[in-house]
């Protein structure tokens, strides 16, 4: 299966935040949801996609090239939406298609168009006039007109009430019909990945914790309940991450078959969410050894 992304044995350092020896690889054709706390490592990797940074050491290739040799190759390639706002306020959105249009070889005017109807946005209006939700959906439609094989986008939907978030997700899905597209899209908002990701990178303090398939998710990680008299050193290899309290201990499992044929009705066992996953790895106690 080809690889739209590779990030192979990357280092990056700041002052108070480091990436250390990540890699990570993007399948093409599919919509990989990218998850993490605030300060995790998200935006430095989509930078580090992006060739906005560069690594202190590492390997990071983009349809199998090298930026250092076909970065504008490479760019023309991409789409990317941001939750900054990067469109000029006094120009209208036609005025911006007529800057941006040209850098492109693949634009099309009659999709530009398409999508613009599609999202109720005005050609003829100054975008400092446009609501924060117009302005990410001209920041799509910008992204998406000069049809590229990989679209990135950095918490797109972040602030968004729930109608635009729909009409984002379902714009989305429509794009994933053609099976050579690719998304790579990071966001906080995880009931938004359920109809769309086909993966889920899950990265924290700047380490890649997994990334698996989404069904695979669904299917095997569990949240586990039980008194603490079933905790020993044998018992607990079978946890992820555990969670002591006075009354008990909850645990997070990637195995969850194995574990109702260890503890059958010893334990409580409910299927985990991304949700529970990202908070029982950030804040739980024991193994977080996760595959």
């Amino acid at each position: 299966m080809e690889n739209v992304i590779e990030l192979k044995n990357i280092y990056k350092s700041y002052k108070n935040f480091q990436i250390e020896d990540l890699s990570l690889q993007v399948k093409k054709g599919f919509v990989t949801g990218f998850i993490g706390a605030n300060g995790a490592g998200k935006s430095t990797v989509m930078k580090l996609m992006m060739n906005l940074i560069r690594p202190d050491s590492g390997e990071v290739k983009m349809f199998g090239m090298d930026y250092s040799k076909h970065e504008k190759e490479i760019k023309k390639r991409i789409g990317f939406v941001f939750d900054d706002d990067i469109l000029y306020k006094e120009l209208t959105l036609h005025d911006m298609k007529k800057l941006i249009a040209p850098c492109y070889k693949q634009w099309q005017d009659s999709l530009f168009r398409e999508y613009c109807d599609r999202l109720e946005l005005p050609l003829n209006q100054k975008m400092n006039t446009f609501s924060k939700g117009m302005k990410m959906k001209a920041s799509l439609v910008m992204a998406l007109s000069h049809q590229p094989d990989l679209l990135i986008m950095d918490e797109p939907t972040a602030g968004l009430d729930p109608i635009v978030r729909r009409q984002f997700i379902e714009l989305l899905q429509d794009v994933m019909l053609d099976e050579e597209k690719t998304i790579f899209l990071s966001t906080h908002i995880i009931s938004d990945l359920a109809p769309i990701a086909d993966f889920i990178t899950f990265i924290n303090s700047g380490e890649i914790v997994f990334s698996k398939a989404l069904h695979e998710i669904e299917e095997k990680y569990a949240i586990v309940r039980g008194s603490l008299e079933l905790l020993d050193r044998d018992t607990e290899q079978y946890f992820l991450s555990i969670k002591r309290t006075d009354v008990g201990f909850e645990a997070l499992t990637s195995d969850y078959q194995q574990i109702k044929e260890v503890f059958q009705d010893e334990v409580i066992v409910e299927k985990a969410n991304l949700e529970e996953i990202m908070y029982y790895s950030k804040g739980g106690q024991g193994n977080v050894a996760f595959d």
